[in-house]
């Protein structure tokens, strides 16, 4: 079975292949439009030949027009793995008969078959319903027309900027927690959830820009700026807390969301210049928690390999400054 991950990435592929403004995209609008139906395998692998019957060989440079006129043919059309090419037109595919399907259709079945056995991007075009399916990574995904799309990521990116104020929140709030000696399994959980709600919308944020082609260029600007650098934070949360955040819910780890929670300190000392994050962990592995690195003198921190005195002095510094910050918010 495909991980996760490797289905997110083979369909995110796929999709750019097919993306509004790739040649291959034109050729599928161009066989929706003529009312046609159509069976579209993207490699030509050994694997895929060997599931190839009949047909005839072309081998020519691959342009919409030429795909258009194919997909009058009742066969599968067999282009490289770059959709450079038309390998083969008119083919029957003959994939294992015993791979689960889904579909019920008998080009949708072939097309759902080939790219689970296969592990290649095949494309089909309904003849009647005009939509076009991309299956790859064991996924299926059909692709929306793009001004309702736009309309779905516009709505998406407002979502995500709304949960990621409420990550802000949260994480301004574990710092001031955590600079106070004060913080809680609750005020952990809080960023972890929050976080993990971000990365979810991010993701399907993603799917979208991907699908969208060239007509998402401002969207991709947004989410980058929007997402900026969530993942390093969430995951400098993680390793400040690992037996709280190791089971992925807080609580669930065998404590109480009341409890005290005392963070290791590699999240603030990523704010520090010049620490890296080899440093820090030599810091964090000196001291074990955050409250004893703030009470830590700078003679102490510059015994350190790898800090000197004025690092040490620097580390000091960041940290009273950063206690500062945090007692003016709270009044401001």
């Amino acid at each position: 079975m495909s991980s996760p991950g490797h289905v997110a990435d083979a369909l995110h592929a796929a999709l750019a292949a097919v993306a509004p403004g790739t040649p291959l995209r034109d050729g599928l609008d161009r066989v929706v439009r003529a009312k046609m139906g159509a069976l579209v395998v993207v490699g030509d692998g050994p694997e895929v030949l060997a599931i190839c019957s009949g047909g005839f060989l072309l081998d020519s440079p691959y342009s919409p027009q030429r795909l258009s006129e194919l997909a009058k043919m009742d066969g599968a059309i067999i282009l490289s793995s770059d959709a450079s090419r038309i390998a083969r037109a008119n083919v029957h595919l003959v994939p294992d008969p015993t791979v689960p399907t889904s579909e019920t259709g008998t080009r949708h079945r072939t097309a759902e078959r080939v790219a689970r056995s296969l592990d290649v991007p095949v494309v089909s075009v309904s003849e009647e319903m005009g939509v076009i399916n991309v299956y790859a990574g064991g996924a299926k995904h059909q692709l929306q027309d793009i001004s309702r799309l736009l309309d779905r990521a516009n709505q998406a990116l407002q979502t995500l900027e709304r949960y990621k104020a409420r990550l802000d929140d949260a994480l301004s709030a574990l710092t001031a927690n955590e600079l106070e000696d004060v913080a809680t399994v609750r005020d952990v959980a809080a960023v972890m959830q929050r976080g993990e709600m971000v990365f979810r919308i991010a993701n399907e944020l993603e799917t979208m820009i991907v699908e969208l082609g060239v007509d998402a260029r401002l969207l991709r600007l947004q989410l980058d700026e929007v997402y900026g650098e969530i993942d390093d934070e969430i995951d400098l949360v993680a390793a400040d807390y690992p037996g709280i955040t190791a089971s992925g819910a807080g609580a669930g780890a065998g404590s109480a969301l009341d409890d005290p929670a005392a963070p290791r300190g590699l999240r603030l000392l990523a704010r520090v210049a010049r620490v890296t994050p080899t440093l820090a962990a030599a810091v964090v592995d000196r001291f074990g928690e955050l409250a004893r690195l703030q009470r830590a003198t700078i003679d102490e921190l510059a015994a350190i390999d790898g800090v000197d005195h004025d690092l040490a002095e620097t580390i000091k510094d960041t940290l009273d400054r950063l206690t500062e910050t945090s007692i003016l918010d709270q009044y401001s």
